[in-house]
């Protein structure tokens, strides 16, 4: 197609969004840096509109103002990481941590992917802070960048803090990794990356929040998130079960993903999960059981 429109002197491509009613995904190419033919995603019905007259031999033209510049002073993505240290001397130096991505596509503001996750593992870290709990093992928060791009933030802190020989030790103490990213409103529950010996443990942290819209955890996994990071490195990570209503077809990577989508109360829902869930994984007995370990 790219050596198509180069031969035939195309001065910008133009293509329909794939979502309905006005709204735009976003579906630019980002594999090939070199190739700087602007290209223009339009609303499929005003695309569907310029094609029906150009059938009909009317002739079209448009006019496309296409204004780019690259911010480069500081091409680095950045993680944010802190840490509610453990107070039990035998096992602070474990570790239980949360985390959700920063980053965004430019069509919206990501409120749904992924600013209510960030804004749920803030006020988690909030909520176990202001209320003194006690916490045995260390309850750590990361904020990713770059997961957009393929989970590349958090796969750079694991490399930098996990893999290897030498982080033998970090990685043997990282107890679980929860991540709330795909999907919006309540959790749900959680999907347990067919770890069969987890499940009556989640079971029984979930249970207190059935009153909450909270419903189960299912066995099977869910792919394209950062804990998946964490489980390449043999860390049980496991993320959120949340709503898929309108997100994938109005809402993810659109323009419509807008501080609309989300309400206060499915936030202070997710908080009070991912801090509970904490709390008990940073003060039981033993650790979290996971299929794998490296």
């Amino acid at each position: 197609m790219n050596q198509i429109l180069q031969t035939g002197g195309a001065a910008v491509l133009l293509r329909p969004s794939r979502g309905l009613h006005g709204t735009v995904f976003v579906q630019a190419g980002r594999d090939n840096p070199a190739d700087t033919l602007p290209k223009v995603v339009l609303a499929g019905e005003h695309y569907n509109m310029l094609f029906r007259m150009a059938q009909q031999g009317i002739a079209v033209k448009v006019r496309v103002n296409v204004q780019a510049r690259f911010l480069d002073q500081d091409r680095n993505s950045y993680n944010i990481v802190a840490e509610l240290p453990g107070t039990d001397p035998a096992l602070r130096d474990q570790v239980v941590m949360l985390g959700a991505h920063l980053d965004s596509w430019h069509t919206g503001t990501g409120a749904s992917d992924n600013a209510d996750g960030a804004v749920a593992v803030l006020e988690a870290a909030r909520i176990l802070k202001v209320t003194g709990l006690p916490l045995k093992r260390t309850v750590r928060f990361a904020l990713w960048g770059a997961e957009e791009e393929g989970l590349l933030g958090s796969k750079a802190w694991v490399a930098k803090h996990l893999e290897g020989e030498a982080n033998a030790a970090a990685r043997a103490n990282l107890s679980l990794y929860l991540n709330l990213d795909p999907g919006k409103g309540p959790i749900y529950g959680w999907y347990l990356e067919n770890n069969a010996a987890v499940k009556p443990i989640f079971d029984a942290w979930l249970e207190p929040f059935k009153d909450l819209n909270a419903l189960k955890n299912v066995m099977p996994g869910i792919g394209s998130t950062d804990h998946l990071s964490f489980i390449a490195a043999g860390v049980p990570g496991f993320n959120a079960i949340q709503d898929y209503v309108d997100y994938d077809v109005r809402e993810h990577h659109t323009n419509a993903d807008l501080a609309e989508r989300i309400t206060p109360a499915d936030l202070r829902q997710n908080a009070i999960v991912l801090a509970s869930f904490a709390y008990h994984a940073a003060n039981r007995a033993d650790r979290i059981p996971s299929t794998v370990r490296k």
